[in-house]
């Protein structure tokens, strides 16, 4: 049974989390077989966008807690940089992915479905920060790009409480940009990520590094980051067929130049 399971079409690698008896829990080699599919996945010029998954009813419910009960402090930082690692690479492969939450998404899960560029949700979908229930906090991004995504209050209060929430307060929150029914998830999911790849390639690469990189800046120095990579896809000839069509009132075609 392959970990996780691989589907190229139309440009869109859907990874489906496969340890359902495990409700698709990360363990080292599962963490260990994202990253080399990521790694491929990035020098794939077939390759527009990822979509991810879980199959059974969770997305992905945590890290592999017999794994972390062998943590002492070196070991534990080693354990927290690794998923950290491989999550980042998700996060600046340089290509759209999106999170198709369809179950539980709690601690390592919830923290991979942030990673992702965009997330939504099936109406049965929960999400949560439990490590503090273990004695922990969470180690593979939760308590930054939670904050960072629902703001410092609410990040607090999931992480601190350990409790879970349901998809429709994590879309108030803004955790999740759509909910759907279960069966009409993963479709909602591709239409999603088709749409995004009909955009100007280069100009969805440089939005994505932008915001990632301007975030922490300060407003003067994000701003010149954000002209700096203006001028960039100026000088591009997606930007000059993109403009062509829109006096044409055609449909453009983008190369990704």
């Amino acid at each position: 049974m392959n970990l996780i399971e691989q589907l190229k079409e139309e440009g869109i690698l859907t990874l489906t989390l496969n340890r359902p008896d495990k409700l698709n829990a990360l363990n080292a080699e599962v963490l260990q077989q994202l990253s080399a599919i990521l790694l491929d996945a990035g020098k794939d010029s077939s390759i527009k966008g990822i979509l991810l998954t879980g199959n059974g009813k969770a997305f992905c419910a945590g890290a592999d807690i017999n794994r972390l009960a062998e943590c002492n402090a070196q070991s534990g930082y080693e354990f927290a940089c690794f998923g950290q690692q491989v999550f980042r690479q998700l996060e600046t492969l340089g290509k759209p992915s999106l999170a198709a939450i369809n179950g539980f998404a709690f601690g390592g899960g919830c923290e991979l479905a942030m990673s992702a560029t965009m997330r939504i949700a099936s109406s049965n979908a929960q999400f949560g920060q439990p490590e503090v229930k273990l004695g922990v906090i969470p180690g593979y991004g939760g308590t930054q790009r939670l904050a960072r995504l629902v703001g410092k209050g609410r990040a607090l209060d999931l992480c601190l409480t350990g409790r879970f929430i349901d998809a429709a307060t994590a879309l108030q929150w803004g955790l999740v940009s759509a909910v759907y029914e279960p069966d009409a998830l993963i479709q909602e999911a591709k239409k999603w990520l088709t749409t995004i790849l009909s955009m100007a390639p280069l100009a969805i690469k440089s939005v994505m590094e932008t915001i990632d990189h301007g975030f922490d800046l300060s407003l003067a120095d994000a701003l010149h980051l954000e002209a700096s990579q203006f001028a960039m896809v100026c000088a591009s000839a997606d930007k000059k067929e993109g403009v062509s069509a829109f006096l044409s009132k055609r449909p453009a075609q983008f190369k990704g130049q």
